[in-house]
């Protein structure tokens, strides 16, 4: 597969009184054209942040210092806001973080859909009523009843479907799922993740799923991301990752996941607490954590490491000193 989306180098603060936060510090990774790439991480690790920049709607405290997005060549970080509205929602898409309350609580969702239609030159209102309800309907919901309501009038799961149709409007080349099951009960998301499975399986949409959750990373993905601080730490395809991780944080988040058949004991929470933004750790940002951590890692930021082709992991243990 060719590359669909190639981040270079990428450097995004926020300003805030005590100083900058570098929410994004250095990550470099690439989307596959046709593939679902997950990322995975704690809350603060620079994943949202990740995906705001990448569609260039960054709140007015947050910078993008320095580093390319590459969209098929085009770099979206230089280009002006015109051009821009051509790639937001026509070519990229997003289901963004807290969902459930992105609708505007005093429009039905018909009224959404045509605002939609209308800021990027849809006038057509026969056609915009067949192509949304079409996407309605394969996401199980009943057109004619949704397109209706307000969005008090639907359940969570009902309108986190709603907000994936609208991201499929305008037949984007790549989704940006941002946590789209968080606020969910535990049937409604595995629901989702399953029609989200079967979405890809039937149009081949290019999907970014960003998540807390590592668990749901090895159902739904097939290559995988974890970040840490603001930092790329391991990239690799989702066997890999899972049956052979390499980088220490990967290693603890996928032992801090409860399993049905060991024992309760196996399951080690990750010692310690992320480390301020502001003022980072010199060095691997893991390190004040990290079991294996040296004298290198508390002094040179680690560099990447290719250990197989696809796999690469930021980790001293595995880098030439």
């Amino acid at each position: 597969m060719d590359p669909i989306l190639e981040v270079r180098n990428l450097h995004v603060v926020y300003r805030s009184p005590r100083g900058y936060v570098r929410a994004v510090d250095g990550v470099s990774m690439t989307v596959l054209d046709g593939e679902v790439l997950g990322i995975v991480g704690e809350s603060g690790s620079g994943k949202t942040t990740l995906a705001l920049t990448i569609l260039r709607i960054l709140p007015s405290n947050a910078k993008i210092v320095s580093g390319s997005i590459l969209f098929r060549g085009s770099d979206l970080v230089s280009m002006d806001e015109n051009a821009l509205r051509d790639y937001r929602w026509k070519r990229i898409s997003m289901v963004p973080q807290a969902a459930l309350n992105a609708l505007n609580p005093t429009m039905k969702i018909l009224d959404h859909v045509l605002e939609t239609a209308q800021a990027h030159g849809i006038r057509d209102r026969k056609y915009v009523i067949e192509r949304i309800s079409e996407l309605l309907q394969m996401l199980r919901l009943e057109p004619e009843r949704v397109l209706r309501s307000y969005p008090h009038e639907l359940s969570g799961g009902m309108k986190q479907r709603v907000l994936i149709a609208l991201a499929l409007f305008l037949d984007p080349e790549l989704i940006i799922l941002d946590e789209p099951t968080t606020a969910l009960d535990v049937l409604t998301q595995r629901f989702i993740l399953d029609l989200l499975k079967d979405l890809h399986r039937k149009t081949g949409k290019t999907m970014i799923f960003i998540t807390h959750d590592i668990a749901i990373i090895a159902d739904v993905a097939d290559r995988v991301g974890v970040m840490y601080a603001g930092k790329m730490v391991e990239i690799g395809d989702v066997y890999t990752i899972f049956r052979d991780p390499k980088h220490p944080y990967t290693k603890a988040l996928i032992k801090s996941i409860p399993s049905l058949v060991g024992s309760v004991e196996d399951m080690k929470p990750i010692p310690g607490f992320p480390p301020d933004l502001i003022n980072p750790p010199p060095g691997c940002r893991f390190h004040p954590r990290c079991p294996y951590a040296m004298d290198v890692c508390r002094s040179r930021e680690p560099p990447a490491v290719e250990l197989r082709p696809g796999h690469v992991v930021w980790c001293w243990l595995y880098a030439k000193r």
